[in-house]
């Protein structure tokens, strides 16, 4: 299954019978388009690969075979500064949100502009400050991350993952270990990005409400492969007892956990 949007209009990542992996291959041969303005997810069970072929995409991992065409250029061809230059145009939020527990939210979401830029103090600190209630934390500049929520560090980690505006916009798990009040939030913001900053955004996760309310499209792995590629509703009706039943099984638990919330 493929979507109609996928197949029109700039392409923006591609991966080319890549294969990723340490020792041996946990993915191969996979082939998949993502065109500028989508939001994608990718799913599949605990162990399946996606974290490792994130790892890869965002240029952590090189791949044991294949290509990752980032903008048009092979990514691993590259030499190394001009990867970085490539990668400067890509923001990540990873897992554990990654914020310097001895800097402030101000200096953590100011550090790629400092680091990467020639911007004046004054221009980066307001910068950042708008940055920072673009994802709703505004008047926190000065809080450390130890003193603030687990999703109001998540939403931090996405000001600074997007402080540069990057184009390609890669979040693995940004509501992982949320209640469905703040993760329901934190999926907000990256609406927010897509509708503000024009960010295409490529997601890791297994959250099915989140899946359902970002995702253009979601491919799906298992096997050491892509077993569907579609919208989550054509995914929910796939044949393929795996995929339905990993798509049902999640939605029981969602519905389980609403239902809980309610009556509490």
């Amino acid at each position: 299954m493929t979507s109609a949007r996928a197949l029109s209009g700039d392409i923006i990542l591609e991966c080319r019978d890549l294969s990723v992996g340490y020792d041996k291959p946990v993915l191969e041969h996979i082939d998949l388009t993502i065109a500028r303005g989508e939001i994608v997810a990718l799913l599949g069970g605990s162990g399946c690969g996606k974290s490792t072929l994130l790892r890869t995409i965002i240029g952590l991992l090189p791949p044991l075979a294949g290509e990752v065409i980032v903008f048009g250029q092979s990514m691993y061809a590259l030499a190394p500064d001009e990867r970085n230059r490539l990668l400067r145009r890509t923001g990540t939020a990873f897992q554990q949100d990654a914020l310097f527990g001895s800097m402030t939210l101000e200096d953590n979401v100011a550090l790629p502009l400092r680091e990467l830029t020639q911007l004046p103090v004054a221009v980066i600190r307001e910068m950042t400050r708008m940055r920072l209630a673009l994802v709703g934390l505004p008047g926190l500049e000065h809080r450390m991350p130890g003193a603030i929520s687990g999703g109001q560090r998540k939403r931090a980690a996405l000001a600074r993952a997007s402080i540069l505006d990057p184009e390609l916009v890669f979040c693995d798990e940004p509501s992982a270990g949320l209640d469905p009040v703040v993760a329901a939030g934190i999926d907000e913001t990256l609406l927010t990005f897509r509708a503000a900053l024009g960010a295409t955004l490529v997601i890791v996760t297994h959250e099915l409400d989140s899946i359902r309310k970002l995702a253009d499209r979601a491919v799906m792995f298992g096997h050491g492969a892509i077993r569907a590629v579609g919208t989550v509703d054509e995914l929910a009706r796939d044949p393929d007892p795996e995929i339905f039943g990993f798509f049902h099984r999640v939605a029981d638990r969602s519905a389980a956990t609403t239902s809980a919330a309610s009556a509490s």
